[in-house]
């Protein structure tokens, strides 16, 4: 009896050594590199065609309202030939964030050329 206890114990300790031994699976980073691999490999020829296109920069005169002037006399004055007067008030109140066409006097203005 005491030879089974004793291969009962040498059992146990085989296994607890195995189970001690089991070493932790490392974590690899090849599937997230091959999927920003693939990713720039989709991505960068979709972004090569497209052409973004920057706005010029935009020159503006600076005028102080006058008494006895409104939006509409300042727009005529800056309106280039051919052009409507009513497109360059709403270019003036655009550019200087405006809801009406109020003006008051020493007001200075962003007028766009």
């Amino acid at each position: 009896m005491w030879w089974t206890n004793r291969r009962l114990a040498l059992y146990m300790v085989l296994e607890v050594t195995k189970m001690l031994q089991w070493k932790r699976k490392k974590i690899s980073l090849m599937p997230a590199i091959a999927l920003a691999a693939l990713s720039a490999l989709i991505a960068l020829p979709a972004l090569s065609q497209s052409r973004l296109y920057a706005a010029g920069p935009e020159h503006f005169a600076n005028v102080s309202v006058r008494h006895g002037d409104n939006l509409w006399s300042i727009a005529d004055r800056y309106t280039v030939a051919g052009q409507s007067v009513q497109d360059t008030v709403d270019q003036i109140m655009a550019a200087n964030g405006k809801t009406t066409a109020t003006v008051v006097p020493g007001e200075h203005l962003k007028i766009p050329r």
